[in-house]
């Protein structure tokens, strides 16, 4: 399916809004058989709403011989993020980072973290935000090893599950904000 060379980060356009949808349903729908069905259910018309709905400052895509197959939204604070103000978070909260099973252990998830990371560095930001839980292990270590800290006083409960938040700092050299 073509090199990291490859790849074009770019941000979504109008006309992308199905593929987009396509992959991230695809990339989620591993979890479908670890959620029961309601909660699946909702979690997909979620998506479904992100995607078509107002919110994200940003919304970036990758792009590997000519398919979209990857996709990250960015938000500014947690009250655009998630209606929750109360959370305090008030720099950039990266949501729904989704690479298509078929293109995983390319680099592409790190390739959108990339960008969202330059795009929180010009909304002159501190720190970037995301959420993830448990049920999304391999998501979570890629986070961790990408410098990805812990911020448990940035956390809440969806129902009976634990979000837990990660934060990375920007400021200083790191991996991700070289180059």
């Amino acid at each position: 399916m073509g090199s990291l060379l490859d790849v074009c980060v770019r941000e979504a356009a109008d006309s992308d809004r199905d593929a987009v949808l396509a992959v991230m349903l695809d990339a989620y729908g591993e979890y479908a058989g670890q959620m029961a069905a309601d909660r699946w259910h909702q979690y997909q018309e979620a998506i479904v709403q992100s995607v078509q709905g107002p919110g994200p400052v940003a919304r970036i895509v990758a792009e590997l011989a000519g398919q979209i197959v990857g996709s990250v939204q960015l938000f500014v604070s947690s009250e655009a993020a998630y209606g929750r103000p109360e959370l305090g978070i008030h720099t950039p909260i990266i949501r729904y980072l989704s690479v298509s099973p078929r293109a995983r252990g390319r680099g592409i998830a790190t390739q959108l973290i990339k960008e969202s990371v330059k795009r929180s560095l010009a909304l002159g930001s501190a720190t970037l935000h995301l959420h993830t839980s448990d049920m999304m292990a391999p998501a979570i270590r890629l986070y961790e090893r990408l410098g990805f800290e812990r911020a448990p006083d940035k956390e809440f409960y969806n129902g009976d599950i634990l979000v837990k938040s990660y934060r990375l700092h920007l400021q200083g050299p790191s991996f991700l904000t070289s180059s």
